[in-house]
This record gives structure tokens, sequence and C-alpha cells, in this order.
């Protein structure tokens, strides 16, 4: 078996640039089966760049891209989606003022056999992921709750199920805790812990350690454009990690950037 066949996804010699500036620089990272990275770097490092490429929305100028082992000759944002690589941002692209059940079904509408979408049916199976996938308990919440009225923990809950409920294999999370209180980002952990007890993979995207540190199985940090560290979790506690940042970014933008 080719070694290749040990990842979901890999980046092998990854190069982009936008006029004159390098952008990515000879980047090489492999996402294996079930597993959660941390990918951290300050702003303007190339971490948006990079998750770009993995998901179609830019093409590298060099270097090849692998999924289950299999060379990408052209990675587009519909085949990454046919894949099972689901981007969620940090507005959760999800529409506010439409309830839930039609937020996780909009564009992939179950229908009956006349072609009609099953409104009931829709959300019935609402209800199984807000009891189970999400953890909604309360019989204050249901599928007819307006997304706008819920908090962010809660509406990043809504995507990340919505991404697991249609098989995502690969789910990228664009700074999901930003913005959010300590107890709002609790939830978003817990829901991350439900990608990987789902036998999924995830990119968590942050410039924030003490976020990506609890939740991550493997913390790769990018500066410049480079991925300057790769470790598994357990190489390192969070005070090594945080020295390290010191030495890569510098302590006064670490500061300012990285308090919890």
């Amino acid at each position: 078996m080719s070694e290749k066949m040990n990842f979901l996804m890999e980046a092998k010699g990854v190069n982009k640039s936008f006029g004159s500036i390098n952008a990515l620089e000879e980047v090489n990272l492999e996402i294996g089966y079930n597993e959660i990275v941390g990918l951290i770097g300050d702003n303007g490092a190339g971490k948006s760049t990079l998750i770009k490429i993995l998901t179609g929305v830019h093409s590298a100028d060099s270097g090849e891209l692998y999924w289950k082992g299999q060379k990408l000759n052209k990675l587009t944002v519909s085949l990454a989606r046919d894949l099972g690589i689901v981007t969620v941002f940090q507005d959760r692209a999800l529409s506010g003022q439409h309830p839930i059940w039609r937020n996780i079904f909009m564009g992939k509408e179950l229908t009956n056999r006349w072609g009609f979408t099953n409104i009931r049916k829709e959300k019935e199976e609402t209800l199984k992921l807000m009891k189970g996938m999400m953890g909604f308990t309360s019989s204050a919440i249901s599928p007819d709750n307006i997304v706008g009225s819920m908090s962010g923990g809660e509406q990043q809950g809504v995507a990340i199920s919505r991404a697991l409920y249609f098989e995502a294999s690969l789910i990228m999370l664009d700074e999901p805790t930003n913005g959010l209180s300590l107890t709002e980002t609790q939830k978003v952990f817990d829901f991350v812990q439900t990608i990987k007890k789902k036998k999924k993979s995830c990119i968590f995207i942050s410039h924030n350690l003490f976020h990506i540190y609890p939740i991550a199985d493997r913390i790769v940090i990018v500066d410049r454009g480079k991925i300057v560290q790769n470790l598994a979790k357990n190489e390192l506690t969070l005070d090594e990690l945080q020295k390290r940042m010191f030495e890569i970014v510098g302590a006064d933008s670490f500061k300012i950037k990285n308090t919890n």
C-alpha cells in the first residue's frame, strides 16, 4: 500500500503567489483519518490561502494534492464538495432569518416521490440532529427556531451538524471561536468532539493557541507562508507551545492576539 493511503488529504510542495507576494512556499501538509489538526498562525501567515487551495477556491502555482491516496489533477469547489470537503466560515454561512430545519437542508432539500420538498421529513431529521449531534435537549428549542436568535456557539453547531449530516469527510473550521465567550467557545469544542466521534477529520483554523491546544490532535504552525512546526500535541505542553509561538511571531504580537 502506498504511504499516501495513510492520509485522508495531503499537500506536497505547494506554492502560491499573488503578484510579487509569496503567500505559500513549499508547503507540505498531511491530514489523517479521524484527526483534528489545529492550523495556527498570525494574521497574514498564509492559513486562509492554504485552506482555499485545499477546498478548490484557489489553484496552486505548483505542487500536488492527494485525496485518499489519489492525485487530484484539478481541484475545484464543486469537486471538493463532492469529495466531502466542507468549510464552515466565521460567519457560518447560515441564513439568520430562516429556521434551523431550513438552514440544514437549504440547497439539499429532501423531496417526496412527487419531487416536492418534504418539510415534515426535514423537520423530523432536524429534530434528531438537535437531540443527538447538537445536544439541544430543551423543549424551548425546536426545528422552527430562527437561527438568527441563537447564540454564536449554537450557530456553529448547526453549521457543523449540517456538514456531518451530508457525510462530509473533512470539515474546515475557519476561526470558529472568534468573538465568542468562554461558554460559547466550550460549545464549539463540544461540537468538534462530535466530528471526532463520527470518525471524520477537521482542520481547526485559528490565531489563538489557547483555543487550538485543547481540541487538536496535532498542531501545525504557519508563518510567512511556510509550515514551521508540525507537532503531535502529546509532544509538547501548552507552556512549551507558547514559547515556540513567542519565538516565531514575537512576544508583543503573541500577547495581543492570543489572550483567552
